[in-house]
């Protein structure tokens, strides 16, 4: 068996029907039992944002409840294909997406689909914050012709809290408190250190930030109470946005935080996690005030914020609030035409702001890469290679901006973009939850700019997913082919499987494909907030993940052998294959559906959450490194704000749970009221045999992964209906200067659609307070993993399987 799929080839639209579709039946309809998680980070994993308590850490039980979640969205879901749902989820060839695991069940016909959806895109700032307490990574574009409001002409904001509320500081316990989540107080300064003069500035700020009684409003204030809810949250955001638009700066909003739940109350829906509490809003609002609303009204400088610069601030503020929670991650995504005279401001933003929040972008196009080509002196050629060169001057020391193809995404390439239509009513961003009614007219005004726009779609924050700029969702799912094996991947040599063996397995492939096109499909059913874009453009993306894994254990390829197209035919012949199936499939069944053919079906998203339940390698990412410590983030902190000292309450119960297991914990500064924990890791990439044919992401060179990139494009996403490769391509500027780099993207980036660069030095000249990854010595690694009193860990760190897996014995 050669991997070709004979039995399902793709036909013309005209041909395609559900008997195309129809499931071969491949995993059976008897229960098979749930795939047990990777030990250590994948049960970590697991255990933080997937498993229940009813779900007693069984991923089959996990699988029961989200295929009967998914089948429910629409009538006459087969008891056949709800088995095979089922089996492909339980046994992790159908691993859909992070969202999907902790939050399907029976009851999520009910429920928005916001909570279903990881990237979307939004044109206000509401909206966006809106998006990001649901969990939504989600993208901006802050091009000059699609920011319409004046944040200068935002009304006077007063922020209320009743001194009534549990988290009110009223006494000194309570001022240090609020001394440290304002940020107001040096680091580390602990109850003791806390003296008269701290609790002094401390008390002065509270005074002249917060109104304690209302009845001190002026007349004819606008009084609004912010419901304890994330649509509540919004709706405060919503209202101040709107009335900055309409220009009313001679009135007064008041925004009551009161009825806000105290911080360490239980979120439903989130594993019970701790609520971050209403000192967390009013700091946002706090900051928003201070700096964004008061400097824009300030031009006495000749410097005043421009409005595009205001929105990213905004935004910025709203977004560290989300994600100190602890419970959201609060992705995003910010682009900005390359056209736009203030584009270089945009560059220097993240380097020389501290906007740390987002990923940011530039979006180019072919005259821009045409224009770098030639020798003009026009204006437009002296401003692309200004751009060119500030950007490319930022990114070699931290990796951003990074230049995205505008012109080659899906819905800009074919123009669907700009069909979208332009209401007044605010439908574009109303759902049973939530209605935008304050900014229906701000919603109307920017769907006009946006319709007439230069870049009409932009991305979410990964880089993978085509969306309008007006906002739109896409439901992604991950497969992952390596995990459909129906044995054990040491049960035989790599890449020879027995003919039954085989023919099972690329069987079980094909329906993950089939299965998870139809997954997503329902999932475009539920109610949600962009219901409108939703309806017109259907977009789904579906795509694989422990790619190398895959490669090696089913055809014997390594990284290397992979850019032998000759060689590894057999590989991307089958790739292409599942492309086709993954679009026929999305066709027919929407046709069976009623809804619109799908504009984009096809993608490779990072699959972080999917890829560490089983240790895989994570989208179409080389392995980062052979063993290290991955940190993951939890709320919590210190009562003396460093190493030591008690838990402050609020604090995630895991974080002292995991600090007594012996893992490394460190409390962050950068990220006010969090602290990260490590876990020693090792993929199980590196646990398959493959000695010094594995090839690391380091170890790989910059021509190597971009035609990587091109490969995936060209066979799995495909030239139509196919979204992107998310994919983080490292450079090591020990090994290559500004020149070099310079060299490799204008030479590589213009053919792809995207890809982030990430230059990288030793971790401790990085200038991050910490990396989600950290390499560690051989001995380091033996260190910590024996230090850590978890049997679960214990078992996954085999240091002499692992020495011997990379050719290095132990004596």
């Amino acid at each position: 068996m050669d991997g070709h799929l004979a039995t399902r080839l793709p036909l013309a639209d005209d041909q395609a029907d559900f008997s195309l579709a129809r499931l071969d039946g491949a995993f059976g309809e008897q229960k098979l039992p749930g795939r047990k998680l990777d030990r250590g980070m994948g049960e970590a994993v697991g255990r933080r944002t997937v498993f229940r308590p009813g779900d007693a850490e069984d991923f089959a039980r996990v699988a029961d409840r989200v295929a009967a979640g998914n089948t429910a969205l629409v009538d006459h879901v087969s008891a056949f294909e709800r088995a095979q749902l089922r089996n492909a989820i339980a046994t992790g060839a159908l691993l859909t997406s992070g969202r999907h695991l902790q939050h399907g069940d029976a009851e999520q016909p009910g429920r928005n689909m916001e909570v279903f959806t990881n990237c979307a895109t939004a044109i206000t700032s509401f909206a966006k914050f809106y998006l990001l307490l649901n969990g939504s990574g989600v993208g901006r574009a802050y091009d000059d012709e699609l920011c319409a409001v004046d944040w200068g002409q935002a009304p006077t904001l007063l922020l209320h809290l009743s001194p009534e509320h549990p988290d009110f500081p009223r006494d000194r316990s309570g001022l240090h408190r609020f001394g440290v989540e304002m940020q107001l107080l040096p680091w580390g300064m602990g109850p003791e250190d806390f003296d008269g003069a701290a609790e002094a500035q401390v008390r002065a700020v509270l005074d002249a930030g917060v109104l304690t009684d209302l009845a001190q409003a002026p007349a004819g204030a606008v009084h609004h109470r912010i419901a304890d809810s994330r649509e509540g949250w919004a709706k405060a955001v919503e209202i101040l946005e709107a009335m900055a638009f309409r220009r009313q700066a001679d009135r007064t909003l008041v925004l009551d935080l009161s009825i806000i739940r105290r911080a360490g109350s239980p979120i439903a829906g989130m594993q019970g996690r701790p609520a971050s509490g209403p000192i967390s809003l009013l700091r946002g609002l706090m900051n928003i005030r201070r700096h964004v609303i008061e400097p824009a009204r300030d031009d006495s400088g000749g410097s005043r914020l421009q409005p595009w610069e205001q929105a990213l601030l905004v935004d910025h503020h709203l977004s560290v609030e989300v994600q100190v929670g602890g419970a959201r991650r609060a992705a995003r995504m910010a682009t900005k035409s390359w056209r736009d005279p203030g584009v270089l401001g945009f560059v220097r933003s993240k380097s020389e702001g501290g906007l740390w929040t987002a990923n940011h972008s530039v979006m180019v196009d072919r005259t821009f890469w045409s224009l770098l080509e030639g020798s003009g002196q026009g204006d437009l050629a002296v401003h692309a290679r200004a751009v060119f060169d500030e950007v490319t001057r930022c990114a070699y020391v931290n990796g951003e901006p990074g230049f995205i193809n505008g012109d080659l995404l899906e819905d800009h390439r074919t123009g669907t973009a700009w069909a979208k239509p332009v209401h007044e009513d605010g439908r574009d961003f109303a759902s049973q939850r939530y209605q935008a009614d304050a900014a229906a007219d701000l919603l109307a005004e920017l769907s006009r700019r946006a319709s007439r726009a230069r870049f009409p779609v932009t991305t979410n924050p990964c880089g993978e997913i085509t969306l309008h700029v007006t906002g739109g969702y896409c439901v992604i799912a991950d497969f992952a082919p390596a995990l459909a094996c129906p044995v054990g991947l040491g049960d035989f040599a790599p890449g020879q499987p027995t003919d039954e063996v085989a023919g099972l397995w690329d069987a079980r492939v094909a329906d993950s494909v089939r299965l998870g096109v139809r997954f997503l499909l329902r999932a475009n059913r539920m109610d949600a907030l962009y219901a409108e874009e939703v309806a017109r453009t259907n977009r789904i993306g579906i795509g694989p993940t422990g790619l190398h894994e895959w490669a090696w254990v089913r055809f014997g390829l390594s990284f290397r052998d992979l850019l032998d197209e000759e060689r590894a035919a057999p590989f991307w012949r089958m790739l292409e294959e599942l492309s086709g199936i993954a679009k026929a499939e999305a066709n027919a069944y929407a046709a069976e559906l009623g809804t619109t053919r799908p504009v984009t079906v096809t993608t490779v998203k990072p699959a972080g959450t999917t890829s560490k339940l089983f240790g895989l390698t994570e989208g179409a990412h080389l392995p980062a490194r052979r063993q290290y410590l991955r940190w993951v983030q939890f709320r919590g902190t210190r009562d003396a704000g460093a190493e030591s000292g008690n838990w402050l309450e609020g604090t995630d119960p895991l974080l002292p749970e995991y600090e007594q297991r012996g893992y490394p914990v460190r409390t962050l500064r950068s990220f006010p009221g969090m602290s990260i924990v490590g876990f020693p890791t090792v993929s199980l990439i590196q646990r398959l045999g493959l000695g010094d044919a594995l090839v690391t992401a380091p170890e790989a060179s910059p021509a190597e992964q971009y035609q990587w990139l091109r490969l995936l494009e060209r066979h799995w996403i495909g030239a139509e209906q196919g979204n992107q490769v998310s994919y983080t391509l490292k450079i090591y500027t020990d090994q290559t200067d500004l020149a070099a780099f310079r060299d490799i993207v204008l030479r590589e980036q213009p053919l792809v659609r995207c890809c982030s660069i990430l230059p990288s030095r030793p971790d401790n000249e990085l200038g991050y307070e910490y990396l989600p990854e950290e390499e560690v010595s051989a001995a380091r690694f033996a260190a910590i993993a024996d230090g850590i009193h978890d049997e679960a860990a214990q078992e996954v760190v085999d240091w002499a399987h692992l020495q011997c897996a990379s050719g290095a014995c132990p004596i």
